[in-house]
Parts: C-alpha cells; sequence; structure tokens
C-alpha cells in the first residue's frame, strides 16, 4: 500500500450517490401516505394491515438489525480475531427455527399487535408494564448508539460533518416512518438492504481486482491466520469459540428475533401464519448472504493491510473506521462507488432506526395509551402513533447526543442491549413453556436475572477481559511508512468496535473476580440473564401457587402448535373448510384482520387472562 496516498476525500458524485440513497427512502414514506392509505387505522399503520408479502417481509427482517454496526464492525471482526465469525451463521439458523416453530405460533393464534400484550394474557398488567418499560429503554438506547457510532467513524474518515449525518439519519427515519408506518418502514428496507448488498458486491469486487484474485486473498488470510474456523474450547472464558457463539449468540439473537417488537411486529403482518413462517425462513438466506459478504469484506481487509494495519499505525483512531478508510483507498479512481459504499453503511442505520421508532411507537400505542384510554377512535390512535414515532425519533437523536459526550460508555449502552434482552428471554420463555410460572415467579425472574446479567456486562467495561481472552492476531506495520508507529497501541482490546479506555479501571493486580466472573464472553451475557431469570422465576412461583392458576392452554406452546408446521401439506383442504364467506381483493387469512371484524377486546377472558 502507498502510505502517501491521499485518503478521506469524497467527489461531488459520491455525494449525489449518498443523497439519492436517503432521498429514496423519503419518497417511499410519502408513496405509502398518500397512495397506500396507510393511516385509515392504527392497526394499518402499525401492522401494515396484516396483508403483507413475506419476501419483502423477509427482507425487512434481514435489514432491521443488519445496522452500520455490522456493516463496519463485521468485516473488522474478521481482520482482527478471523473467520471464526461464521459459525454466526449456524446460530442464525438455530435462531430463525425457533421463533418460527415456537414464537410465532403462540403470538399469531393470540393476534395480537404488542408482544407485551402477550404478558398481560397470560400474567397481569404489572408484569406487561414492566415488560414495557425495559423494552423502550433497550431500544432507545440502542438505538441512538446506532445513530451516532456509525456517524461518527465515517465522519473521523470520510470528513462528512458529524451532526449533519446524525440529524439527517434521525430525521430521514422519523419522516418516512411517520408518514408511512410499517408498509413504508418494510418496503424503504427492501431497498436498503439492496443497497447494502452492492455496497459490500463492490468493495470485494474490487480488492480482489487489486490484490490479483481470491485466491491471494485467502493465502494471505491463512498466513496470517485468519482461517481459524474450528475452536472447540468448552472454557466460556473464550470470547468467541464453536460453543460460545453457537449457544450465546443462540440466546442473543433468540431475544432480538423471537420477542424483539421490531422483529415480531413484522411476521405478525403477514396475512397467514404460514407466511409468517417463510418470511422467517427466506429471512434466514438474507442473513447468510449477508454475513458471507461482511466475512469476505473482512478478508480483502486483511489482505490489503497485512503488513500495514492502519489502526496500528494510527492513520484510524478506531477499529470501525477501518472499512471506510479501505473503501477510500481502493475506490478513489471510481468516482461514486465510495458514496454507494456510505449509503450502503446508511441504509444498515436507517433500517434499523426505523425498526425501532415504529416498534416503539406501536408498543406505546398498545400497551400505555389502548389500556387507559379505551374510547379512542382508530383514527385518532393513528395519529396518536405518528405522533409517537416523531417523539421517538427525536429522543433517539437526543440519545446519539448524549452518546457523543458519554464516549467510552458507548460500549457500555451497547452491550446493555443483551444485558436486557436475556432477561425480557427469560420472561416469555416462562410464560410459553411453564404452566405453573406465575406473575410473582416471573417478576422475581426478571428482576434477578437483570440484576445478575447488569453485573457482569458492567463489571466487563470496567475490567476487561485479557488479551489471552479475547485472543486477536497479530497485525503488522513493517510495510508502513509511518514514523509515529506506536507498538504498544494493540494492547488496549475491547469486546465490541468501539474504545472503553474511560471506564477501564487500570489496576496493577486483577482479583479472581475479575479474570473469571467479569472475563466470561460477551455473547453468555444474554444467556445468564434467560437462565437465572427461569430458574428464580420457577422456584419463586411454586411456593406462591403457581399450580393452584387457572391456565388457558391457548398462552403456552402446545402439540397443536409444533404440529401447525405441518398443515401446509393439507393446505388446500384446510382452505376450503376454513373459509365460509367469500374474500375481498386483497384479503386475508389472518383472523384477526379479516373484512369481516370482531371486537373482542373487551371480553374478560381475553384482558384479564389468568386469574391467580
Amino acid at each position: 500500500m502507498d502510505a502517501s496516498r491521499e485518503i478521506g476525500t469524497f467527489t461531488v458524485w459520491d455525494y449525489v450517490v449518498f443523497a439519492c440513497g436517503l432521498l429514496i427512502s423519503v419518497v417511499i414514506g410519502i408513496y405509502y401516505a398518500f397512495a397506500g392509505g396507510s393511516r385509515e387505522t392504527s392497526k394499518d399503520f402499525l401492522m401494515g394491515g396484516r396483508k403483507m408479502h413475506p419476501v419483502p417481509v423477509a427482507l425487512s427482517l434481514t435489514a432491521s438489525f443488519m445496522s452500520a454496526v455490522t456493516v463496519l464492525g463485521t468485516p473488522v471482526e474478521v481482520y482482527r480475531f478471523g473467520i471464526i465469525y461464521c459459525i454466526f451463521g449456524l446460530t442464525y439458523f438455530l435462531m430463525v427455527v425457533i421463533s418460527a416453530e415456537v414464537f410465532l405460533p403462540v403470538f399469531y393464534k393470540l393476534e395480537i399487535t404488542s408482544t407485551y400484550e402477550y404478558l398481560e394474557l397470560r400474567f397481569n398488567k404489572c408484569v406487561r408494564l414492566f415488560g414495557t418499560i425495559f423494552y423502550i429503554t433497550e431500544t432507545v438506547l440502542y438505538t441512538g448508539i446506532v445513530i451516532y457510532a456509525p456517524a461518527l467513524a465515517l465522519n473521523q474518515v470520510t470528513g462528512c460533518h458529524l451532526w449533519g449525518a446524525v440529524l439527517s439519519t434521525g430525521v430521514i427515519c422519523t419522516f418516512y416512518c411517520t408518514l408511512g408506518g410499517l408498509k413504508a418502514v418494510i418496503w424503504t428496507d427492501v431497498f436498503q438492504v439492496v443497497i447494502m448488498l452492492a455496497g459490500f458486491v463492490s468493495v470485494i469486487i474490487r480488492a480482489v481486482v487489486i490484490q490479483g484474485g481470491i485466491r491471494n486473498i485467502l493465502n494471505d488470510a491463512y498466513n496470517g491466520g485468519r482461517l481459524n474456523f474450528w475452536n472447540f474450547d468448552p472454557n466460556p472464558l473464550q470470547r468467541h469459540t464453536f460453543w460460545t457463539i453457537t449457544i450465546g449468540g443462540t440466546f442473543a439473537w433468540t431475544s432480538i428475533y423471537g420477542i424483539n417488537q421490531s422483529q415480531v411486529q413484522r411476521f405478525m403482518s403477514c396475512k397467514s401464519r404460514f407466511h409468517g413462517k417463510l418470511s422467517l425462513y427466506i429471512n434466514l438466506v438474507g442473513l447468510w448472504v449477508i454475513l458471507i459478504c461482511a466475512v469476505l469484506s473482512g478478508l480483502c481487509l486483511y489482505s490489503r493491510y497485512r503488513d500495514c494495519d492502519p489502526w496500528t499505525a494510527k492513520k484510524v483512531s478506531a477499529p470501525d473506521q477501518l472499512l471506510p478508510y479501505l473503501v477510500l483507498d481502493i475506490m478513489q479512481d471510481y468516482p461514486g462507488l465510495p458514496g454507494l459504499f456510505v449509503a450502503c453503511a446508511y441504509s444498515g442505520t436507517l433500517s434499523t432506526v426505523s425498526s425501532s421508532i415504529n416498534a416503539l411507537a406501536a408498543v406505546t400505542v398498545e400497551d400505555l395509551v389502548k389500556p387507559n384510554f379505551r374510547s379512542l377512535s382508530e383514527r385518532s390512535l393513528s395519529w396518536i402513533s405518528q405522533g409517537l414515532s416523531v417523539l421517538f425519533g427525536f429522543l433517539c437523536i437526543g440519545m446519539a447526543a448524549l452518546a457523543s459526550v458519554m464516549g467510552s460508555l458507548i460500549q457500555a449502552a451497547f452491550s446493555l442491549f443483551g444485558v436486557i434482552g436475556g432477561p425480557l428471554l427469560g420472561l416469555f420463555s416462562l410464560g410459553i413453556f411453564v404452566p405453573f410460572a406465575n406473575s410473582i415467579g416471573v417478576l422475581s425472574g426478571l428482576l434477578a436475572g437483570f440484576a445478575i446479567s447488569l453485573w457482569i456486562g458492567v463489571g466487563a467495561q470496567f475490567y476487561p477481559p485479557l488479551p489471552e481472552r479475547s485472543m486477536p492476531l497479530s497485525l503488522e506495520t513493517y510495510g508502513c511508512n509511518n514514523s509515529t508507529y506506536n507498538e504498544t497501541y494493540w494492547t488496549s482490546t475491547t469486546e465490541m468496535p468501539f474504545s472503553t479506555s474511560a471506564l477501564q479501571a487500570h489496576s496493577t493486580e486483577r482479583t479472581p473476580l475479575m479474570d473469571n466472573w467479569y472475563s466470561i464472553s460477551y455473547l453468555y451475557f444474554s444467556t445468564v440473564g434467560t437462565l437465572v431469570t427461569v430458574f428464580v422465576g420457577m422456584l419463586v412461583s411454586l411456593p406462591t401457587g403457581g399450580r393452584k392458576q387457572n391456565l388457558d392452554r391457548r398462552y403456552l406452546f402446545t402439540k397443536e402448535d409444533f404440529l401447525s408446521s405441518f398443515e401446509f401439506f393439507k393446505k388446500k383442504k384446510h382452505v376450503l373448510s376454513y373459509k365460509s364467506h367469500p374474500m375481498e381483493d386483497g384479503g386475508t387469512d389472518n383472523p384477526a384482520f379479516n373484512h369481516i371484524e370482531l371486537n373482542l377486546a373487551d371480553q374478560s377472558g381475553k384482558i384479564n387472562g389468568t386469574h391467580l
């Protein structure tokens, strides 16, 4: 690499390509606001009328949590730690099977809009309120970081104005989410997935040409120890092994896809349960494709800088700036392609932020507004939903501003997403799998699981694992023409792409608590939170009358729910016996939103749920 080559300039064409990507997202929102009739009712706005096709829903599921943190962070993960990250492909498969075959059947048969509505049906309003508060806190924190972190990285590498990037991201997402509702979010996600893939593919193709072919890239990765695919060490203190990724990763990703409102709201918008499951399995293919592209980008990154690491040589100030640095290095002779990559990174951010804003509005309407203001009309609820989208959009932008002054707290807040998701997964697991779980038990379990996982998460930020636990691979600088190289720069090892140096307590003596409890792999945070919640919930429910409940079996995962997976083999017969009335154009198989609308919301059996 030519160390003297200028890095970090955007041309007019780059800005044009980037601006076009943002503009198309806005146009989609305007279209569904005025041509799609998306705000007739709150159900149309929040659930797309439950008439969505599985393919766009699948692409939206893929885009929702493939943020700029993924676009910028996954290639760096491979660059620093090797392709063991590929094992997440197995994690994605296990997560999709659990979400499609366990959680989706239960949620779909109850005809719910908010996942936390299930908690009231199964337990009581107090449990639902706790679940809602946990979710809103988790999502606002995560969304603010998703807005700020990539804007920070791209600002420092490309020269884009930091707060211009932050504000444009937040305002554009809020705009098309408020106008178009879930339909706009889903179709914009479809466009953004295409942009993300185009950005990755352009990087890979250009890098392969420059490096002399894919074989040279793989040889460089092999010689650099990056093809470390298998590591079966069962030690939970090792950052990434086969077991930490498959077990810990499955818990973490199931808390995102199985119970997170942003994802559940999508597959619940499909017109039948079969289409909802199909959207999850098509989404699996999308996750695999993006994972492969990100891993290949990481290998290209290493091949290009195997003898001159820009991070160690201090040409960039953080690891998550490496991929934008590569793009501006290898694509400067192709006007518009750097802009395409920036659009790729921001498409990931836009999809995540818009998903979060729409889900936050849905949860607030269903869990906080409707139960307390029953007289509101559907039109009023629709306007309230749009107003809440604006409110949460600016709240997330404000969280991004807070993240800018927190600095080293960024990693802590990002880890909190997993810390909260684990106990929530345990809460839903108790409701679905444990018939004797009651409200006292699950609340005790939720608080205990959150306390333990938060303890680990915060401790890991102050006392991060030693390098022998995270096992970063060597990075070289002998090919650099940089006299400012500092060999000790690599010694600060972090679990995420963000620096936490201000949080780290530098101590000459490490205690067993630091070297064991705080050094557990970050992927196990959700696992510990889930297991503690389930264990404590069961333990407390038994002596507090859990076996004396009058429980409706619809709230549990039953044999019939499992067998429903095989109904599509006899679909035609089922449809003939199921439909007793003609369907309107664009009709739905979803019993909650047929053209004959049944208002069951006031029936005591559905609202009161289990009587203790």
